[in-house]
């Protein structure tokens, strides 16, 4: 196959993160794969580095005629037979070109927040798609509804964890855990994420702030982002101290996260099934989620961990004095939430589920 990935998206993120990770293992596996990005955009420079070709195209906040030119000209230059896309702009001019050119067309829905009715749902998710990909199971009935697609065109497959890249050493977590403080029999919960306001990071704050008085629970926020600014203000507003330590972006963050003792990832709004969740499950963590998007495929309540409502500090709080309390209880649920992920959520079924997409698009299934 010969494979046009195109992203409009600015930013660097969870969304394409997984560009990168599919489009790699589709060209390891033989296909040919181009990348048609934004030429400001986030994913380019990692990208490249990853080993793929880029192709930088005048994508913007709207569809314009100038990129769908763009994009007319490369598929037929490099005689593309699929085109994947994944946000809006580029949905709109990639999936114009691709019917222009007929060529076939897997539109890729990485967040779980409504689609916007009406014609645009149809059009995006229908007319100008072949096939639907979503990175969380919860979000394929409503795309379905509002798009009037079958079912059997539309497809949760979400972004696997590579084991070979979760090997932790454990005297390396531990030294991390001196290093930040963290005095033995702690029980450490901490966060992995780009910090937006809707990855939960102030009922994270709130929740510590409920449990000032339970010295042995302490909180890490790793990561950094266009709310870090935010976040440290409210830190400073509820005087948490060290109660609460911002790390800013550790890379990779898989020492930080084995150095946990619980993960939380209280989204919300917009979450697929997370990346950094699906890390922490393999790495052996129970999992502290809210019931946003796909979180709950991993999340199994009582399982795998414990849900919890969205902006809900007090339920937070709660859950985490629970585990805190009952730790070989929450152990067991972190040696559940490894099994999971080994069985059902690695890169390898990931591609190979997007693999069969793009064969069955391609034959017109």
């Amino acid at each position: 196959m010969r494979i046009l990935y195109t992203e409009a998206s600015p930013g660097w993120g969870g969304q394409e993160r997984r560009i990168i990770v599919e489009a790699v293992e589709m060209q390891r596996r033989g296909h040919t794969v181009v990348m048609a990005l934004r030429r400001d955009g986030g994913i380019v420079e990692p990208a490249r580095a990853a080993g793929l070709r880029v192709e930088l195209i005048d994508f913007g906040r709207k569809p314009s005629l100038r990129a769908l030119l763009q994009l007319l000209r490369l598929i037929r230059r490099e005689q593309i037979d699929l085109v994947n896309t994944h946000s809006s702009a580029d949905a709109w001019c990639g999936g114009i070109a691709a019917r222009l050119l007929r060529r076939r067309v897997v539109r890729t829905r990485h967040l779980s927040t409504p689609i916007r009715a009406g014609l645009n749902s149809v059009w995006l998710y229908n007319r100008l798609a072949d096939q639907v990909v979503t990175t969380c199971a919860a979000v394929v009935e409503p795309i379905c509804r509002q798009a009037h697609l079958p079912a059997s065109r539309c497809h949760s497959i979400p972004t696997g964890v590579d084991p070979a890249e979760l090997q932790v050493n454990p005297s390396e977590a531990r030294a991390l855990r001196q290093l930040w403080g963290i005095e033995e029999g702690t029980f450490l919960i901490g966060t992995v994420c780009v910090l937006r306001l809707w990855k939960g990071v102030i009922d994270l704050l709130r929740a510590a702030d409920l449990l000032r008085d339970q010295p042995h629970i302490r909180w890490v926020v790793v990561g950094d982002g266009i709310n870090s600014p935010e976040f440290h203000a409210e830190h400073k507003a509820l005087n948490l101290g060290d109660r609460v330590l911002f790390t800013g972006t550790l890379t990779p963050p898989y020492t930080a996260m084995a150095a946990f003792d619980c993960f939380a990832l209280l989204s919300t709004g917009h979450e697929g099934v997370s990346q950094a969740l699906l890390q922490a499950a393999y790495l052996g963590k129970p999992l502290l989620t809210t019931s946003i998007g796909g979180s709950p495929e991993v999340c199994l309540p009582g399982k795998t961990g414990i849900l919890v409502a969205p902006n809900a500090p007090k339920e937070v709080a709660d859950a985490a004095l629970s585990m805190a309390q009952h730790t070989n209880e929450a152990k067991a649920m972190g040696q559940a939430a490894h099994q999971l992920v080994s069985q059902q959520f690695t890169r390898q079924q990931m591609a190979d589920q997007m693999e069969a997409v793009y064969l069955s698009t391609l034959k017109g299934v």
